[in-house]
């Protein structure tokens, strides 16, 4: 039996329904995508083959309205076409399946190509061949294999694996762009505003929070505006400045500037006022009352999702020479990720920014303590005892007893989620595997979710920042915490 707190092999996967099998197939996954490559790649040739195979205009048989006995010189020869063999796979990196001409920058391998090249751009036209020999470019030679690789199936192996991570680099950029994407700029002199409800949206521990439309000729953006709540405690300036000066991050709460006094006559408050980017929908304590009356089966897994998105902003401040005084879930917002369900997992804010200050250099561990009292609180709620709650419990004990950064709680929170689990702790365990097996896995999934047209979500990108980033030092020091 394995101790209490123990995560099986398959708990990392069973949030996306595979189950057991999965480790059966993992295996066999960078096998998989080395013969589906070259498989599409042939069914996009097939059409320009049978192109090229169609006569010309200059072969066709003259009409009888253009017989004569004079004979009519034939047009210029058309351009040859110069085929691109359709890239699926990640090529950041790796070699060109072409040469490039000297003194020109190589091209990136961005998709399929069928264009005539000779005109595409304005580059140099390249020799073309007859259409009975239509230029192959191997797949071998994408991936930076020769013909000795090929007889070793660890260098296979590794070739496949620096794909497939940097497969979800992209991904993952791609991911971030998009749920932080459409933020409006700092506001200008010239904008206009309009108040689109009377009452707040939101009410937090400090601040109440309005919706208010940003105008800027055809362009316009929903804010929030920040009011303080009378007789709330006298914000820190410190921390003011610094949330002024951050750049943008998906856990804190950004500032678009300050809306002057007089700017909306019909404001039911008095004087300027800070203007959010994001526009809140709940507090974490008014999701607590939700969930205390609606008892959700993933209740723990949402509590760790947002603990994990906590830690990343306090992470932040700690490497911004910050400390959180108080942390309070009346402080904490809410809201549905950019083009995600209101339903799905919610995008957490950190917005007390009143209460903190700048960090004395040895309290590396400062957050460690209110983390942990948030856990036990939360985890009070939890009905069902599960090995991510018996994790969740450990957490919460090393968190008093060792006190670690915030970086290091991140990974801790990851590994209880996604793995590895108690029974890869230990020195000496290959982690190494484990991570390119998961890796594989994560590429699986993402294509399985594309195969039905779904989109990924807020867990898919924090899953993919976690295996993108993580190394076998970093998944071996959480395991430390978590087990040690």
């Amino acid at each position: 039996m394995l101790p209490p707190g123990q995560l099986s092999p398959c708990t990392a996967t069973s949030r996306w329904g595979h189950g057991a099998e999965e480790w059966s197939r993992a295996s066999r996954a960078p096998h998989i995508l080395h013969v589906l490559t070259p498989l599409t790649s042939h069914s996009l040739l097939t059409g320009e083959v049978r192109a090229h195979l169609l006569p010309s205009k200059a072969c066709r048989t003259p009409t009888s309205r253009s017989s004569s006995t004079v004979p009519q010189p034939l047009p210029p020869p058309l351009p040859k076409k110069t085929l691109a063999r359709a890239r699926s796979l990640p090529t950041h990196g790796v070699l060109s399946p072409s040469p490039t001409p000297a003194g020109q920058p190589p091209r990136p391998l961005t998709g399929s190509c069928s264009v005539d090249e000779s005109q595409a751009g304005g580059d140099e036209a390249r020799p073309a061949c007859p259409p009975a020999e239509l230029p192959f470019c191997s797949l071998d030679v994408e991936l930076g294999l020769s013909l000795h690789d090929l007889h070793c199936p660890e260098a296979v192996h590794a070739v496949l694996a620096a794909q497939q991570l940097e497969g979800l680099r992209t991904v993952h950029s791609r991911l971030r762009a998009r749920f932080l994407g459409g933020r409006p700029g700092p506001c200008r002199p010239h904008h206009s505003f309009r108040l689109l409800d009377s009452l707040p949206c939101v009410k937090s521990g400090d601040s109440l929070y309005y919706r208010i439309v940003q105008v800027d000729k055809e362009a316009w953006h929903v804010l929030a505006a920040k009011v303080p709540k009378p007789g709330a405690k006298e914000p820190h300036p410190w921390g003011l400045e610094l949330q002024a000066s951050l750049p943008p991050h998906f856990n804190l709460q950004g500032l678009c500037g300050q809306m002057p006094e007089g700017a909306l006559p019909e404001a039911p408050w008095i004087g300027p006022v800070v203007l959010a980017a994001e526009v809140p929908e709940r507090t974490v304590a008014q999701w607590l009352v939700e969930a205390d009356a609606q008892r959700p089966p993933d209740f723990a897994w949402a509590v760790a999702l947002m603990l994990l998105q906590l830690s990343r902003a306090l992470e932040h401040l700690e490497a911004r020479g910050a400390t959180l005084t108080e942390l309070r879930p009346e402080n904490l917002l809410l809201m549905a990720p950019r083009g995600c369900a209101a339903s799905g997992h919610q995008r957490l804010l950190l917005a007390d920014f009143g209460r903190v200050h700048s960090r004395p250099s040895e309290a590396l561990g400062a957050h460690a303590l209110q983390l942990g009292r948030l856990l036990r609180t939360l985890l009070d709620r939890v009905p069902l005892v599960t090995p991510l709650t018996a994790g969740l419990e450990r957490l919460a004990a090393q968190l008093a007893r060792v006190q670690p950064s915030a970086t290091l709680m991140r990974r801790a929170l990851q590994a209880l989620l996604w793995g590895p689990g108690y029974e890869l702790r230990g020195r000496g365990t290959p982690l190494g595997p484990w991570l390119q097996v998961r890796r594989a896995l994560l590429v699986l999934h993402f294509a399985q979710r594309a195969a039905a047209g779904e989109v990924p979500g807020l867990e898919d990108w924090l899953c993919c920042e976690y295996l993108v980033e993580a190394t076998e030092a970093s998944m071996g020091h959480a395991l430390e915490l978590l087990w040690g």
